[in-house]
């Protein structure tokens, strides 16, 4: 049984990630401080002997360094993954995103890791205004939360080229699925929307709404790390689905399926939002990558999940 190790496996897409392995007969190791993940996203692998838990922050170099003892895969997935919290309060964006990162590179390349695949962002494009966006283009970061990202991604070349680790960052477009927290004050949109809607208010839009985004449900994400794990391919990946929407509709599209006559509330933008996103997903669809359901199904596998048992 290979050994593969999910940092940030408590979290939101790195449970699912955690789950993925484990369900192909990996023996996982999680390292996660539970500052954003949550005991009860794995608490379904916890009678699963060949998972283990790590209770610890990727700042800690010597923790890392025995997580990854005989690993031959790492997944890094930890981070404060937040574009506002980082404008709020840089620092520990820096100290976790970027610190964190180069202790899992340098714990990688001590225990001869196979292959690190490390998810990045879609906000490292900035206002780059060219659609779709491509891998090859200049980013143009807005928010300290993307030059974390962006550091990353050059922290992976660097081990990619002169350790000879290989590296392979995946640039995640707008993820959504089961266990996104609606509770934090810096949730993403579609809880944010859901979890106002079902309290009866109306759900808040920062702009005009025509703002578009390219939303990737939580399963293709676990896709693509799975199959950039197992390939031969380096550097920068877009992962998405290819197909932008307006924030308008997608404020619409949640209205109708939860059955809400509410109007969505208009406020300012904010800070480092961007305007526009759509990936192109050619460099993805070479290593196999290809979305699954229709993003309306997504959508509602997702407003189920928050249905049962009133998660929002």
């Amino acid at each position: 049984m290979d050994k593969a190790v999910v940092t940030g496996g408590a979290g939101f897409i790195g449970s699912h990630l955690a789950e993925a392995l484990a369900g192909e007969g990996y023996r996982v190791t999680i390292v996660d401080d539970l500052s954003g993940g949550k005991p009860e996203n794995i608490a379904g692998l916890a009678a699963n002997p060949a998972v283990e838990f790590v209770r610890g922050s990727v700042t800690d170099l010597p923790l890392l360094q025995q997580a990854l003892r005989g690993a031959r895969y790492c997944f890094h997935l930890a981070a404060i993954p937040s574009v506002p919290r980082s404008i709020a309060d840089p620092l520990p964006s820096l100290e976790v995103n970027i610190g964190g990162t180069l202790n899992v590179l340098l714990a990688a390349r001590d225990n001869g890791v196979a292959r690190v695949v490390f998810a990045s962002s879609s906000s490292v494009y900035g206002d780059t205004p060219t659609l779709p966006k491509r891998e090859a283009m200049t980013p143009r970061p807005l928010s300290p939360y993307a030059i974390t990202k962006l550091t990353g991604e050059h922290y992976c070349r660097v081990f990619n080229d002169t350790y000879h680790l290989p590296t392979v960052c995946l640039r995640y477009f707008n993820v959504f699925g089961p266990r996104q927290d609606p509770d934090s004050p810096y949730a993403a949109v579609i809880p944010r929307f859901v979890k106002s809607i079902r309290e009866g208010k109306p759900p808040v839009i920062f702009g005009d709404g025509e703002q578009t985004r390219d939303f990737t449900f939580v399963k293709d994400v676990v896709r693509a790390n799975r199959l950039a794990a197992k390939s031969d391919i380096t550097g920068v990946i877009n992962v998405s689905r290819g197909q932008g929407i307006t924030i308008n509709r997608l404020a619409e599209t949640i209205l109708g399926e939860l059955g809400s006559d509410l109007r969505p509330e208009y406020r300012p933008a904010r800070p480092g939002d961007i305007k526009d996103s759509l990936a192109d997903i050619s460099r993805a669809r070479s290593i196999g990558y290809k979305p699954g359901d229709s993003f309306e199904a997504s959508l509602r596998e997702t407003l189920d999940w928050y249905r049962v048992g009133s998660r929002v």
